[in-house]
Order: structure tokens, then sequence, then C-alpha cells
């Protein structure tokens, strides 16, 4: 009976490996195909061999490159302000008291409780007001504008648990509150932070509905723009499209890796006896 057990627990895991593989494999060998439509692969993956067609294509004909430094930028410049904002703001609500504090905690909340669709029409005539339309600094605007609510909740959550008496300690010694910020407790929290870094530059690296509202031109296209050209109702180049796709993951892993890294380093470091 065991065995039969043990025998259909394989079989199952099996075959969730290979459903879950299969597509990802598909992807991966329709980079290096020679056709470009879906109908044109082959079932087999690297049936047809390995080509780089579609890896020339994307670099001499189209603007992958300016796509791709496009969502870097705006992908590193949300993940460092929101960083720098949520922590500080955090840093206020954690360790000063004042008036409304509740009610602003509150008020920040309440404002992640509302999906950002419903604000979109709002958010288009304030960047069209602004100037901001079409540009890569608007769409960072609104990034970090929805990313503080929840975050300076997160990080707030967190510098809480950190000991009140290492602020005391470093003020006997004369730090001022930025001082105490920067080299006490943002130390400590280095793990939050960390968190906090790859989750604000994974949401907008391959974002498509504000990238569509807000930029026009073929120039400030992200990359999730630019694929999608590749794969519309018009045309059909599944080929370029997964080359496009795997392209863009690879230094997205590695980002992840070292951030990662970092991140477990710091829970060890990062521990505090009261």
């Amino acid at each position: 009976m065991r065995t039969l057990n043990k025998i259909i627990i394989y079989v199952f895991l099996v075959l969730t490996a290979i459903f879950t593989i299969y597509p990802l494999l598909y992807v991966f060998s329709a980079a290096f195909s020679k056709g470009q439509s879906i109908s044109a692969l082959s079932i087999i993956p690297f049936g047809d061999g390995i080509h780089f067609n579609h890896f020339r294509y994307l670099f001499k004909e189209t603007n992958y490159l300016k796509w791709f430094r496009n969502t870097l930028i705006v992908a590193a410049m949300t993940s460092a302000l929101t960083v720098l904002v949520a922590s500080l703001s955090a840093y206020v609500f954690s360790r000063f008291h004042f008036t409304m504090k509740k009610t602003m905690l509150m008020t920040l909340l309440i404002l992640q409780i509302f999906p950002s669709m419903l604000a979109m029409i709002a958010i288009y005539v304030l960047l069209l007001r602004l100037r901001a339309l079409d540009t890569l600094w608007g769409l960072v605007m609104v990034y970090v504008a929805g990313n503080i609510p929840y975050n300076t909740w997160l990080v707030k959550s967190y510098m809480d648990t950190i000991p009140k008496s290492l602020d005391e300690s470093a003020r006997i010694d004369g730090a001022s509150h930025l001082t105490i910020f920067f080299k006490v407790i943002l130390p400590v929290a280095s793990p939050i932070i960390t968190f906090l870094a790859i989750v604000t530059f994974t949401a907008p690296w391959m974002d498509f509905i504000f990238p569509k509202m807000i930029l026009r031109s073929a120039e400030k296209q992200t990359l999730a723009l630019g694929l999608f050209g590749f794969v519309t109702d018009r045309k059909s180049e599944f080929g370029s499209f997964a080359a496009g796709s795997i392209l863009v993951a690879i230094p997205f892993i590695i980002f992840f890796i070292l951030a990662h890294k970092r991140m477990i380093s710091s829970f060890g470091a990062g521990a505090v006896k009261e």
C-alpha cells in the first residue's frame, strides 16, 4: 500500500512539473526557432534547431534597447524613491508623537483599500495639468504615490520592533534625528528595506496598464508596451516576443539573486537584543 501511495505521489509530482515547465520551455525554444508565429513552431522544444535571428531582429530593427533603458530607469527610480519616502515616513510614525498621528495612519490604510484603477481618470487629468504625460518621471510619480501607503505601514511595523534604547544611546552621543535614521535605524531595518526594494522594483518592470495610459511616443515606451506590439491582432511575431521576454528575465533574475542573498544575510546580522 505504501509503495502504491508513493507511486501515485511521484506520478502526480512529475505531471505537475511537466505542466509547469513545458510552457517555459516552449517560450524558450520559440526564442531560438526560425518561425515567428505560434503555428510555425514545433510542439517539441528545440525541434527546429537553435537559431539567433530573433535576437538579431530585436537589436537591429527594433527599439528594444530603448525600451529596456526606459524600463530600467522607471523601475530603479521607483524603487529608490519608494524606499526613501516610505522608510522616512515610517521612522516618523514609529518614533515621534504628534497630533492626528493615528488619523494619518488610518488614512494611509484606507487609501490602500481602493484599487488604483478607480483613480485612473484623476491620475490622467492630474498628469495632464502637470505636463507629465508621455514622460518617464510622470510614470515614476504614479508608481511612488501608489507604493507609499502600504509600504509605510509595512516598514513602520518593523521599526516598532527595534528597541528605542538604540535611539537614546545615539542621541546621548549627540546624533541628530537624520543621523540616527541613516546610521542606526536603517542598518538594523535592512531586511525589510531590502524586501521593499525588491518588491517595488519588480512591480513596474512589466506593468502594462499605466505605461499604456501615460506614455505616447515610441521613444518613451517600456518593455511591456514594446513586446506587446509583437503579438497584436495585426501582428504575430511570437518568436521575437519570446526572445525579448527571455532578455527581460535575465537581469531581473540576477537582481533578485543578489538582493535575496543580501536580505538573508541581513536577517542574521540585524538581530538585536533588548
